[in-house]
């Protein structure tokens, strides 16, 4: 827990900093100046923000971000305190959440945020800041996966690999509610889960070889990247898609979808008012919600990174601000 005094509460903030690279004992509550809107910007008093793999990966190796200091976060949930010229969408007091632009809007770690205007849309009423404050990175990389790329369509095969993690449970969601039979990956103890949450089938990784027990599948989403991607192509139908949300660094994977006669793509997560819209349309419609794994005050952000570590929690940790 941090002890940080606090000197001037208008015009400075709390934020989890870093100034090295590491484990999550780099993480740090420090004071700083709180930052001002400009224009099509708006400042949100942070009421909850999720934590995501990119943030402990960031925290432990930098990434794009490189060199260290900064504040990681993307996920955002709270109420406008300003806005900067020219914005009209929202006024201060208005809930919003969405997802800073990635990667380089980071800072949702903190008690204040910058969000440009265009990022943010109004948090559907029946949920609280913390399902709010869990749902933008992972649902916008899974609308963006499978609706935007894939353009799943009511009747078609999915596989959704790991299904039960962050962004893999909204996923499988997701493409219910577009329609779709919905087949996911994941331990064998996470297979009641998946199904309470919609899946017609589940798979024990640990157990079966994916590609003998799935075929004529139209789409794949795959989280997990690497040759998990390369191989996810031998499942699909002529014609269907493999979208990968991790970087494939094998030549194999385009080469062996064009001999195949299917697609293979790398997406990577873009902020857009209009698929938090429409994520917000299926939260209202009791389409979508968030499974917490774990809530944690702001100053204990580095307890949330070591239960991320571990890489065995079941839908989304998320930082809460007083």
């Amino acid at each position: 827990m941090s002890n940080t005094k606090r000197v001037n509460t208008v015009n400075t903030m709390r934020v989890i900093s870093q100034d090295v690279l590491g484990g999550p004992e780099v993480l740090k509550e420090v004071e700083v100046e709180r930052p001002a809107p400009r224009q099509n910007e708006v400042l949100v008093r942070v009421r909850a923000a999720g934590v995501n793999p990119t943030d402990w990966k960031h925290r432990a190796m930098g990434g794009r971000l490189g060199d260290p200091p900064f504040v990681l976060g993307w996920d955002v949930s709270g109420t406008v305190e300003a806005v900067g010229h020219g914005v009209a969408t929202f006024k201060p007091g208005d809930a919003v959440f969405g997802m800073l632009p990635y990667p380089w809007g980071h800072g949702s770690h903190a008690e204040y945020a910058i969000a440009p205007v265009r990022t943010l849309w109004h948090k559907p009423a029946g949920i609280d800041h913390v399902q709010a404050g869990a749902l933008p990175l992972v649902s916008l990389t899974a609308w963006q996966a499978l609706v935007e790329n894939a353009d799943l369509q009511a009747g078609q095969r999915v596989l959704i690999h790991a299904a039960a993690g962050g962004v893999g449970h909204v996923a499988v969601q997701i493409a219910k509610a577009r329609g779709a039979y919905v087949i996911g990956t994941a331990s064998a103890g996470k297979h009641g889960f998946l199904r309470e949450l919609g899946a017609d089938e589940v798979i024990d990784y640990r157990e079966t070889d994916f590609t003998e027990a799935v075929k004529d599948v139209d789409v794949v989403l795959d989280t997990l990247g690497g040759e998990t991607s390369v191989r996810s192509l031998r499942v699909l139908r002529p014609g269907g898609i493999v979208v990968s949300i991790l970087p494939v660094s094998s030549d194999a994977f385009y080469e062996e979808a064009e001999q195949l006669g299917v697609r293979a793509v790398w997406v990577l997560v873009d902020a857009d008012r209009a698929g938090m819209r429409a994520i917000a349309e299926l939260v209202e419609a009791g389409k979508l919600r968030a499974t917490i794994a774990g809530t944690f005050p702001l100053a204990d952000a580095a307890e949330a990174h070591r239960l991320g570590d571990t890489g065995r929690t079941t839908g989304k940790l998320v930082l809460t601000v007083d």
